[in-house]
């Protein structure tokens, strides 16, 4: 189990971190709706609780 979260997982959750913060720089660089500025932050600080989560259960398992 701790193989699958280090592994697959975390990086995946990681990965999905980065997607949404590169998305809402370009969102600002083109002078884009703020209203998606907002709703990608949001997602963002929702990945990184998700991505957060993972890692603790991650160093969790290996623990065991």
């Amino acid at each position: 189990m701790a193989s699958l979260l280090s592994s697959f997982i975390l990086p995946v959750a990681a990965g999905a971190v980065a997607v949404v913060l590169l998305l809402g720089l370009v969102n600002m660089m083109r002078g884009g709706s703020p209203d998606t500025s907002q709703k990608l932050m949001r997602w963002r600080v929702l990945l990184q609780f998700v991505a957060i989560v993972v890692a603790m259960l991650a160093v969790w398992a290996m623990g065991r």
